[in-house]
């Protein structure tokens, strides 16, 4: 599996001229954090004259900000915020927001964590030769955010016809923001990934990557009690690569988490996170996770990719990308899928790691 990043330069054109909603803590976020870093002052003022604020903006944020430090081209900009929504409703007090609580039940006993290691380790090694001749929609919505604060902007969203066939997959794009067109996927500019169908797993899990594993935790994913292993892959034995602007590629190593399903031993979730990216590669940051779920095809239940997200940093750029697959179909000459009921993403309890419970 690799990541790849290309043409910035395209993404940040295309989206320069969007405007940016944020709320009142959003934008004093934003706000501090230029100060802190020296952000040129008309920038910043530029920056936020694309904002448009979602609530009222009252002079005591204001004037918080000037004794922070803003600019003066920086607090007119304010001033204008200040007084294009004095008749919004005012900001109320930021929601905490809701960690996962920890668990008193106690840790499988380390004989029954080797055996689900050892099970779901062959599992992950024959996984796509377990898997049918398939066709499918990959939905992808990419965001950018040039502030490096997760302010995300949407760059595109890109829907592609995947096909499987005899343990290899081909995607071909079938439209950006809706207009058609018909391109192989390795043409698309912008931030890609690949290996969603079976690498991935073997990567983590391949003998040869000398994974270290450990116990984190339970959870509960989609109603379903999980094993969640914590894991480390080396910098010298990882086959994970990224790619930047096809002339630069690092391997750096990986560490993340792998959710289990208790008694069927199917993995549900797994996450990857670089580590000792090299010092001069130009990409600082990258991460994956990828959600399974089961889907029917011709009327049997397979373990399929449900939902990546995959983030990157170069520099205060970042990218990350949402990709979902969907209308999985037997593989024929004949069959076809369509894109009209795939507009909306997936809802949240998808996706929801929840503290488990006992019993």
């Amino acid at each position: 599996m690799f990541l790849r990043w290309l043409c910035l330069s395209i993404l940040l054109t295309s989206i320069a001229s969007a405007q940016v909603k944020l709320t009142v803590a959003q934008l004093s976020s934003f706000v501090k954090s230029s100060i802190q870093l020296r952000h040129d002052d008309g920038k910043v003022a530029a920056y936020l004259k694309k904002v448009q604020l979602t609530e009222k903006l009252d002079d005591k944020v204001v004037e918080d900000l000037i004794g922070e430090g803003a600019g003066a081209r920086t607090i007119n900009a304010l001033r204008e915020l200040r007084d294009a929504t004095k008749n919004l409703t005012e900001a109320g007090p930021a929601a905490a927001p809701k960690p996962i609580v920890g668990t008193t039940i106690a840790p499988p006993s380390q004989q029954e964590q080797d055996q689900v290691l050892k099970k779901v380790t062959e599992y992950a090694m024959a996984y796509d030769q377990r898997l049918p001749d398939f066709i499918c929609a990959q939905v992808t919505r990419r965001y950018y955010d040039p502030t490096g604060l997760e302010f995300w902007r949407q760059a595109d969203t890109v829907k592609a016809r995947l096909t499987y066939f005899q343990n290899k997959e081909e995607k071909r794009v079938i439209s950006v923001d809706n207009k058609y067109v018909d391109l192989d996927y390795d043409r698309l500019g912008g931030a890609t990934s690949t290996g969603e169908f079976g690498s991935l797993l073997k990567q983590v899990f391949d003998p040869s990557s000398h994974t270290d594993f450990t116990w984190s935790r339970w959870a509960t994913l989609r109603g379903k009690r999980m094993y969640v292993f914590a894991y480390r892959v080396p910098r010298a034995y990882s086959k994970w690569q990224l790619l930047y602007e096809k002339i630069q590629t690092d391997t750096p190593g990986y560490q993340g988490l792998v959710f289990v399903e208790k008694g069927t031993l199917q993995v549900m979730r797994v996450s990857l996170e670089a580590v000792d990216i090299r010092v001069a590669f130009p990409i600082q940051q990258a991460s994956t996770q990828l959600d399974y779920d089961y889907e029917e095809i011709s009327g049997q239940a397979f373990l399929l990719p449900l939902r990546a997200e995959m983030r990157m940093r170069s520099g205060k750029d970042l990218i990350k990308n949402e990709v979902e697959f969907r209308s999985y179909r037997k593989f024929g000459t004949d069959t076809s899928i369509t894109f009209s009921d795939i507009d909306e993403p997936l809802p949240a309890e998808k996706l929801e790691e929840k503290p488990a419970t006992k019993p």
